[in-house]
């Protein structure tokens, strides 16, 4: 970790900009919500993104059994299987996969069990749009960071 955290203080000290190349990621975007659902398609498929979108947990583990993404953005309000119940199977498999939960009531219960399923980011319901892009950004970015460092290494 001491590693990262040099190689993200020389980029800030040689000035340069998170920059990931959208093109090369894939992000599956979960939401019951179908307007949410298209407004974060739109968002992320005009920076580059390669985009796919599952209206249900149950839908989203198919898309991940067929492609694996790069990163997750999950909704934990949804019916039939709820984000966490999603999240707990997407971790038996994929342990490391960045995932960002959405919610729009800040359930604290299950934002306390996502965390202990590795989600390190979760978002409140309406978001800022810039927001998002600058933290699925970053998020990619830092998971490229950490990559190249274990080849160094």
């Amino acid at each position: 970790m001491l590693k990262y955290s040099v190689l993200k203080q020389l980029r800030k000290e040689q000035g340069e900009v998170e920059s990931v190349q959208a093109a090369n990621y894939k992000i599956l975007i979960v939401d019951d919500q179908t307007g949410v659902r298209r407004l974060l398609f739109e968002t992320f498929t005009e920076e580059g993104f390669q985009v796919e979108m599952a209206s249900s947990g149950v839908d989203a583990l198919k898309k991940i059994a067929a492609q694996t993404p790069d990163l997750i953005l999950l909704d934990i309000k949804m019916p039939v299987m709820n984000g966490l119940a999603t999240l707990r199977e997407i971790r038996k498999t994929l342990p490391d996969l960045i995932v960002v939960m959405m919610t729009a009531y800040g359930e604290l219960d299950m934002l306390k069990d996502a965390k202990k399923l590795n989600v390190k980011h979760y978002l409140i319901k309406p978001f800022d749009l810039d927001e998002i892009r600058y933290l699925v950004k970053g998020l990619l970015q830092e998971s490229d960071d950490k990559k190249v460092l274990q080849e160094i290494v």
